[in-house]
């Protein structure tokens, strides 16, 4: 009975023993499977062995337990629990790498989030102390975290204050600070959204969130493509400059943006980085309204995607976005990344402390991550146009670090850091089939840098800096400020498209059948899309205040739009008749943005001045008490000052 018992608790055990090795094999064959297109006969090798071992050990234990040996029991335990160990320790390490790959891919959920606002100096702390303050509100309905969020606000607060509609956030931010208004509804990310426009600096300083409400979108962002990356294809990214170290909780802001396309096929990429302040249409703005391309990350990745594409007629297959912060956590995971630092500059640390400010001097160095996003951040001495450039230094120092990676806990701190600050709409198996793309741009050199390996193409935005004041007569919005706008020369555009388009097997690439140098000169690179172009500015509005009428008349005529007069008498003697003294629109306004319907409207003097006459009794003392008084001869109606009605007016 004893040796039957004996015989039967080994049984179990080495039962129990065998099973738990068919889930970690079985499930680990599942994990294999998952690696599509990745070194298929080792998987396929590898699927055999674990299946393989599964079936041997049945069949030994089998047998063991018919002959019922001890001492071959206890060493076949001992190979199973050591095989248990193996098996169980290259499973979880497998699932939790290949988790944080699946994390990094987006969950088809855009988070929104409205807050209240109101100023630092107010009492109120939660939504309870608003008490029956107006409440100021978006009227666009369609306006999620200005309108949709905000109505279930107070739907779910039971609010009964008094709602006040506005046309734009600037007004709404104005009267909020003149006292005008207590609260006002906010999207949440509004201090980055604000912060960078002139006399809006200090928002973050005045004002505070009392309450905040997230709702959870489904995306209209679709993959392009699907399986593995054998073609040519574009990635959008797309910079999240937050304090938050969770992309999760961080809100994309739109101030670094590069386009990439990429040949697997011959390796080369182009780079180009798109200045956050581009004035283009804007897909999700009525009319598609221009303006600074950074608002288009007011609605969110798919309305930067779409503004993108229509912009450039390039078609985005992917996008990334990359959290700021999470920079700092990247290079650090991977021991520094060697930089060419090309300028000198003290900038604030991560937590945008200045008194904690990261200075770095030119030449090539290892950067620690403060010092790499303090690079990828600084543009308080440089332009944009610098800003992208330095961005680019850090991706490709990022790039030719990866490829030294040879433990596993750096691979793992390095997927924790990707995972948590890295969101992107590609599939798992599109992430994991740049394994294949690595591998054979490692076979080539695996001692040379990966920017040496893939051909980097730089691509350059030209074009001129201009103040454009912020509406449309149109759509009647804007935010009424005159802002600072890069706009491009459409030439420009169409050059470092045609690149992109070259490199994604588009378009033919034009031969260069002549080539030409100086051996007294050094030879420099030409960079596509950058230099002058012979291309008009862009129509603005002019002030036409003092011009004769015919100006504006003709102008409105030259751009397609109606000019109203309306007529007043001279208020003074200098003013002329057909003088404008007022006009309807303000100046530099797109001329695009002008309703063909409703126009410009100005007002005009139709007759000269007349003084005003004083009584006779007035006039005699006023001659009788002071003969010395010089009289003062009325001035002459000043001419047309014109002289060309549209020479100074109208763009160059």
């Amino acid at each position: 009975m004893k040796k039957s018992k004996k015989g039967k608790s080994k049984s179990i055990l080495s039962l129990i023993t065998l099973l738990l090795i068919t889930i970690c094999s079985g499930y680990l064959i599942y994990l294999i499977y998952l690696l599509k297109d990745i070194e298929t006969l080792l998987r396929i090798c590898g699927i055999g062995i674990l299946v393989l071992l599964v079936i041997i050990f049945f069949f030994i234990r089998k047998k063991i337990l018919k002959k019922g040996k001890k001492v071959s029991f206890t060493i076949l335990m001992i190979f199973m629990l050591i095989y248990l160990g193996i098996l169980g320790f290259i499973t979880y390490n497998f699932n939790n790498i290949y988790g944080k790959i699946s994390n990094v891919t987006t969950s088809g959920y855009t988070v929104y989030s409205s807050s209240i606002v109101t100023l630092t100096n107010n009492q109120a702390e939660t939504i309870d102390d608003i008490g029956n303050a107006e409440i100021g509100r978006i009227n666009d309905e369609d306006n999620m975290e200005g309108y949709v969020i905000p109505k279930e606000i107070i739907d779910k607060n039971k609010l009964e204050n008094d709602i006040v509609d506005y046309d734009n956030y600037i007004q709404m931010i104005d009267d909020l600070k003149e006292g005008e208004i207590e609260y006002i509804f906010l999207p949440t990310k509004y201090v980055s959204m604000f912060e960078n426009m002139e006399g809006y600096e200090d928002i973050g300083d005045t004002t505070k969130i009392i309450y905040t409400q997230t709702k959870k979108v489904k995306k209209e962002t679709k993959v392009n493509r699907g399986g593995t990356l054998t073609e040519p294809f574009t990635l959008l990214l797309m910079g999240v400059d937050s304090e938050q170290e969770n992309i999760a909780n961080a809100t994309f802001n739109g101030d670094a943006l590069m386009l990439l396309t990429f040949n697997p096929k011959t390796l080369n990429t182009t780079i180009l980085s798109i200045p956050r302040d581009t004035y283009v249409p804007i897909a999700c703005f009525n009319n598609q309204r221009k303006n600074k391309i950074t608002h288009a990350a007011w609605y969110g990745e798919d309305c930067m995607i779409d503004t993108i594409q229509n912009f450039t007629g390039i078609d985005i297959d992917y996008f990334v976005k990359i959290n700021f912060k999470g920079v700092v956590s990247l290079v650090d995971a991977l021991n520094g990344i060697e930089v060419d630092v090309p300028i000198e500059f003290c900038e604030q640390d991560s937590n945008r402390n200045f008194e904690n400010q990261i200075c770095l001097s030119p030449g090539v160095q290892t950067l620690n991550g403060e010092q790499a996003l303090a690079l990828s951040r600084h543009r308080k001495t440089i332009n944009d146009f610098v800003r992208g450039q330095n961005q680019q230094l850090v991706v490709q120092g990022i790039l030719n670090k990866v490829r030294d990676i040879s433990s596993l806990k750096t691979l793992n701190n390095l997927l924790d850091t990707i995972s948590n600050n890295m969101e992107t709409n590609m599939s798992t198996t599109e992430i994991l089939s740049f394994y294949n793309i690595a591998k054979d741009v490692l076979a080539q050199n695996e001692n040379t840098n990966l920017s040496d390996l893939i051909s980097f193409q730089r691509l350059y935005l030209s074009g001129y800096d201009e103040y454009i004041y912020d509406y449309s007569s149109v759509s009647g919005e804007g935010t009424g400020l005159n802002l600072y706008n890069f706009v491009p020369y459409q030439g420009s555009i169409d050059d470092v498209v045609n690149a992109m388009k070259v490199n994604l097997d588009l378009e033919d690439e034009e031969i260069v059948k002549t080539f030409s140098f100086s051996v007294d000169e050094p030879y420099e690179e030409t960079i596509i899309g950058q230099g002058e172009y012979d291309e008009s500015s862009l129509a603005l509005l002019p002030s036409f205040i003092g011009y004769d009428s015919s100006v504006a008349i003709s102008f409105g005529s030259q751009y397609g739009f109606p000019v109203s007069v309306q007529y007043v008498s001279a208020t003074s003697p200098g003013q002329f008749i057909g003088q404008i003294i007022d006009q309807s629109l303000p100046s530099n306004m797109d001329v695009d943005e002008i309703s063909k319907s409703t126009g410009l409207t100005i007002t005009v003097i139709e007759s000269t001045y007349s003084a005003p006459q004083t009584n006779t009794e007035t006039d005699t003392q006023t001659q009788n008490t002071d003969d010395t008084t010089e009289t003062t001869e009325s001035e002459e109606p000043k001419e047309d000052p014109t002289g060309d009605p549209t020479e100074d007016l109208l763009p160059n």
